[in-house]
C-alpha cells in the first residue's frame, strides 16, 4: 500500500474572515474547522501521519487546545511561514523519505466527500500527480480597477481548483527545491510543478467542497452539517469538551 502524508495548511491571517478568531480555529459544528479537515483523512489506512501547519504565534494555544486531539489523529504540529509557501515548505522538509504521496489540503475546506478523496489519491497513484477541481459554471468578466467589464472570458475548459492537491512525494520536493526558477505568481502547489514541467490531472470535485473564507461561508457549512447530521464519534467525546476542539 502507498504511504500517505497530509499537509493542512493553517497559518494565514483570516484577514477577511471577520471572527473572534482565526478561522482553522472556528466551531463548525462543536469541532473545530481544522480538526473537521484533519478528520477527512486521518482514518485512511495509507495516511501515515498529518501536519498541521500554525502561526508560529498561535502554538502555545493550540497545543493546550487541542493536545488530546493530536494525539488520536496521530499529527504533528508544524510552525508556518509568513506565506503559504513557506509553509508547505516547512512541513514538507519533516515528513520521511519512506512517504510516497504528499495531499496538501486547506485546513478551512472540511466537507469534501470521501468518495471524492478517493478518486483523486487513485488518480495521483496513476499519474503522479492530481487536484480536485469543478468546471466553471458562471459567466466570467474581467474587471479594470475602477470596476469597469473590459472583456468577458470564455469559460470553456477552465476549473475552479479545490483541494486536497496531492503529488509524488519526490516531485514536490524537487518542486520546492526549484521553486526560485518561477517567474510568475504562484497561488497554489499544482501551479508549481505546472511551471516545472509536470502534468497534474484535474479529477471532478464536489461544490460542497469550499474552502471557509467569510462569515457567509460559515453558515452555509454549518447548514451543510446540520444537513448531513453529523455526529461526533463515542472516542471523540471521551477527551471531553467537544467545543474545545
Amino acid at each position: 500500500m502507498s504511504r500517505f502524508a497530509v499537509i493542512l495548511p493553517a497559518a494565514g491571517q483570516s484577514s477577511r474572515f471577520g471572527g473572534r478568531e482565526k478561522k482553522p480555529f472556528t466551531s463548525l459544528g462543536g469541532r473545530a474547522l481544522w480538526l473537521r479537515s484533519a478528520e477527512l483523512f486521518w482514518t485512511r489506512d495509507e495516511v501515515t501521519r498529518v501536519y498541521v501547519v500554525i502561526s508560529p504565534e498561535d502554538r502555545e494555544l493550540f497545543e493546550m487546545r487541542f493536545r488530546a486531539a493530536l494525539v488520536f489523529a496521530n499529527g504533528t504540529v508544524v510552525d508556518g511561514g509568513s506565506e503559504r509557501f513557506e509553509s508547505v515548505a516547512n512541513a514538507l522538509a519533516v515528513i520521511p523519505d519512506d512517504v510516497e504521496f504528499v495531499a496538501v489540503h486547506d485546513a478551512v475546506r472540511p466537507l469534501c466527500p470521501k468518495e471524492h478523496i478517493d478518486a483523486v489519491f487513485t488518480a495521483a497513484k496513476e499519474h503522479g500527480a492530481a487536484m480536485l477541481a469543478v468546471p466553471v459554471a458562471d459567466t466570467l468578466k474581467r474587471v479594470d480597477a475602477a470596476h469597469r467589464i473590459t472583456e468577458t472570458v470564455p469559460r470553456a475548459g477552465l476549473w475552479a481548483a479545490q483541494t486536497p492537491q496531492v503529488f509524488r512525494r519526490d516531485w514536490l520536493v524537487e518542486a520546492y527545491a526549484r521553486r526560485h526558477e518561477v517567474k510568475v505568481p504562484i497561488t497554489d502547489d499544482a501551479q508549481l510543478l505546472e511551471a516545472l514541467g509536470r502534468t497534474v490531472v484535474a479529477v471532478p470535485g464536489h461544490s460542497s467542497n469550499f474552502k471557509i473564507t467569510t462569515q457567509d461561508d460559515l453558515e452555509l457549512a454549518e447548514a451543510i452539517v446540520a444537513a448531513r447530521a453529523t455526529k461526533p464519534t463515542p472516542v471523540l467525546r471521551a477527551f471531553g469538551d467537544e467545543a474545545a476542539w
